[in-house]
């Protein structure tokens, strides 16, 4: 099993590149994962800096002492992979988020969909947003990421039209065999740049978004035979073409 992974926002070590890991994350690693001396651990800040540590002891319930001797920085992976993600319902937007994470999304844009029966207003809206976020940082400590994948703020749908137009791939999940929607198991996918999926919502993308996101350079796709939840779909995805572009190689 790898070492436990914890998020730090420097890495500025003492004398001797002793390192004190405190706070929630430390309370974490103390209270919780009772850490002792000799056990690895690895620190990140999760937007890609990471180093290999040795915990060297423990202060009081909440401060970790670990050896920090150099910090890596992990190359960004391609093709790069965004996934618009219409908001489900209830809980289950991070459900998505966090198997998302666990696969290997580099990105997630909650997008309001029209036929979206939940509504991101106001303190909610923001509320929901920090889940999402929180979601996400947790997935990518437990899956032991180095670079969390980003949450952006909610966007419209001509927002997103304008962030397929700037794709190297562009694709909207569509479970109508009678577009002549192709597998996106045989779509011919870059060896580089952005890759955006559109992931609709239970009722489907409307056909004025869809004829927008057409219009931006996008393709209709399916997965498979079966119809998917909005919750599970872009998980499915992002793990077909993880594997497809080699990352999973």
């Amino acid at each position: 099993m790898t070492a436990p992974v914890f998020v730090v926002e420097h890495f500025d070590a003492g004398g001797g590149g002793r390192y004190v890991l405190d706070g929630p994350e430390g309370r974490h690693a103390v209270s919780v994962k009772r850490l002792q001396p000799g056990e690895d651990v690895i620190l990140t800040d999760g937007a890609g800096r990471w180093a290999d540590c040795v915990v060297l002891g423990t202060e009081g319930k909440d401060r970790l002492i670990v050896q920090l001797d150099s910090v890596s920085e992990e190359p960004r992976a391609q093709p790069r992979i965004t996934v618009v993600q219409a908001l489900p319902k209830g809980d289950r937007g991070e459900l998505a988020v966090e198997t998302m994470t666990e696969v290997g999304v580099d990105a997630v844009v909650p997008w309001q969909a029209a036929r979206c029966i939940t509504q991101w207003k106001g303190e909610r809206g923001l509320k929901a947003l920090g889940k999402w976020r929180a979601t996400a940082r947790e997935a990518g400590k437990q899956s032991r990421r180095i670079r969390f994948p980003q949450i952006a703020d909610a966007a419209t749908t001509k927002q997103v039209a304008a962030l397929l137009a700037k794709a190297d791939f562009a694709a909207v999940l569509h479970s109508d065999f009678e577009r002549g929607s192709e597998p996106l198991a045989t779509a011919e996918l870059p060896d580089e740049g952005e890759i955006v999926l559109v992931v609709g919502p239970e009722g489907g993308v409307a056909k004025d978004e869809l004829a927008l996101f057409e219009e931006a350079g996008a393709r209709t796709y399916v997965l498979g035979p079966t119809v998917l939840r909005t919750s599970t779909a872009g998980t499915a995805a992002t793990a077909l073409l993880l594997g497809r572009t080699g990352r999973w190689s």
